[in-house]
């Protein structure tokens, strides 16, 4: 009968415990960015404002709020972005870092707000203020 000796039982029992907590906090993960989707997708539709910014985009895309309403914004991506409303500046977030939250004042005026990222100019949305 093969016998390991007690400093490399205890050296393979530690990796083997590493390697179960690496596995299950993966597997939280790769769960967190669909049920924080899935928490966005209800909140728009009952009625609470909510905005997404994941992989350099909004979602949604296109939010519909009342006046005056609180709007979240949650930045899921690994770099710094704004949500600025274009035009009349009617709301601007400034800098949201890589995994915070901020929140901003709807407008109290009915219409269509155009929003850019002020950094990536590329990435675009509307809030209608309804």
């Amino acid at each position: 009968m093969f016998r390991f000796p007690r400093q490399t039982a205890v050296l393979l029992g530690l990796l083997l415990s590493l390697a179960a907590c690496s596995s299950s906090t993966s597997s939280k993960s790769a769960v967190a960015p669909s049920s924080s989707m899935s928490t966005a997708s209800a909140a728009s539709s009952a009625g609470a404002g909510r905005i997404t910014i994941h992989n350099f985009a909004f979602s949604p895309a296109a939010l519909t709020v009342k006046p005056g309403e609180k709007v979240t914004v949650v930045n899921q991506d690994s770099t710094t972005h704004t949500l600025t409303a274009t035009g009349a500046k009617a709301f601007d977030t400034g800098d949201i870092s890589p995994g915070a939250t901020t929140s901003f004042t709807a407008p109290g005026t009915a219409g269509s707000y155009p929003y850019i990222c002020t950094i990536h100019q590329f990435m675009h949305g509307t809030l209608t203020v309804s």
